[in-house]
């Protein structure tokens, strides 16, 4: 019976640990989509930090990445910016498999 708890355990603690970078590698994506939006919106310095914080708390709205898109979509028209939705969901695509791979060579 040992073996198996202990199996149990390590799939468990895989598990978590997965479940650990997503959300790092997540939230930095959201960092970098925010940063990237931001430039295209003019932002510089602290403003542009701030809102790129703000794109990070918008995930937490609903599971996915769904918020986060329709928050920079929404600021990018807003900024009379014309970007598809089509250029956003590539950014974060391209952003997400950044932040995967810097989060795998800080391991």
């Amino acid at each position: 019976m040992t073996t198996f708890e202990d199996r149990s355990k390590g799939f468990e603690n895989q598990f978590a640990h997965s479940e650990e970078l997503e959300f790092k590698a997540a939230a930095r994506r959201n960092r970098m989509v925010g940063l990237w939006a931001g430039e295209k919106m003019g932002l510089t310095g602290q403003i542009l930090e701030d809102y790129a914080k703000a794109v990070v708390r918008a995930d937490f709205e609903q599971p996915g990445e769904e918020d986060v898109i329709r928050k920079v979509l929404g600021d990018l028209k807003a900024s009379n910016l014309s970007v598809s939705e089509s250029e956003v969901r590539t950014k974060v695509a391209e952003y997400h498999a950044q932040a995967r791979e810097a989060l795998k060579g800080e391991q």
